[in-house]
């Protein structure tokens, strides 16, 4: 069942995020092609001990764009500066995973005052970005393949599941009304597909991810990394090279089978990490 989310406005336009629970703010960044729904299993499992916030990153979800905004990872993790301001937000414990675990490192490097604890699963990290797997997607958004087949791909979600099958363990049991969820606000109009592609179109430079490594070595926020082993887009390795970078890094939890999109898929053993961590 879709959540109701709220609309915030920032310097960067409206914001639409979900919210659940009280307590302490958790802020939970999701990665390209999907929204803040990714999130919904891990809070209901965690809210009773937070006010879990899930953001909807700029041209995902209910945060459009107009096709001259700049959507990078460093516009991204501004906005996130800025979207904390607005709902003044002291402090979160940051949770990100995919294109969102990149935007994270770079929100919690440079605003490290506002990062109570940081967990980082499955994610783009340093030069691993992009991943090489993920080549075949962004030659087909350099080429208009989603603008070209955007009717179609809106009106049979059925003709995205192989293409989600690289980041779930079990993409066959991905109900269609959670693809719709993910894919109807990418796929509505042509401009937010155009966003799309912009977004995927422009992923080739790592100097986003690569430039904050001296920010990250000097980060002390209590840091979780909880990580797929079974990923292809980006392997264990990257796990154990953010446990040598980030000196506030307390543990390293390795799942074994677990794909990209585990959050979703394995909810309990994330919320579960999560409690520990945040307690």
């Amino acid at each position: 069942m879709r959540r109701e989310t709220k609309q915030v406005e920032t310097s960067f336009g409206k914001i639409g995020y979900a919210e659940q629970g009280s307590g302490p703010v958790a802020l939970f960044v999701h990665g390209v092609f999907l929204n803040g729904y990714v999130w919904r299993h891990v809070i209901d499992r965690v809210a009773d001990t937070r006010r879990c916030l899930a953001i909807d990153l700029m041209s995902h979800g209910t945060s459009p764009v107009d096709e001259q905004q700049d959507i990078s990872f460093r516009t991204q993790a501004a906005m996130l500066e800025d979207f904390c301001k607005e709902l003044g937000l002291d402090q979160v414990d940051l949770v990100a995973n995919d294109s969102g675990g990149a935007i994270a490192q770079i929100f919690a490097a440079r605003r490290p005052s506002r990062i109570r604890s940081l967990t980082l699963t499955n994610c783009d990290v340093h030069d691993n970005y992009p991943p090489s797997a993920f080549s075949v997607t962004r030659a087909a958004a350099a080429s208009g393949r989603f603008s070209a087949r955007r009717t179609e791909l809106l009106a049979d979600v059925e003709l995205s599941r192989a293409g989600f099958g690289l980041a779930y363990e079990r993409p066959d049991l991905v109900s269609a009304e959670t693809l719709r969820t993910y894919l109807e606000p990418l796929f509505a109009t042509a401009q937010a597909t155009r966003n799309l592609e912009r977004w995927l179109t422009s992923s080739g430079d790592c100097s986003q991810t690569v430039e904050i490594e001296p920010l990250l070595r000097q980060l002390r926020a209590p840091t979780l990394i909880v990580w797929g082993d079974a990923d292809v887009f980006f392997p264990l390795k990257w796990a154990y090279w953010l446990r040598d970078t980030i000196p506030g890094t307390r543990q390293v939890i390795e799942l074994d089978g677990a794909k990209l999109f585990f959050p979703e898929e394995r909810p309990d053993e994330l919320a579960q990490a999560l409690r520990s961590h945040w307690l």
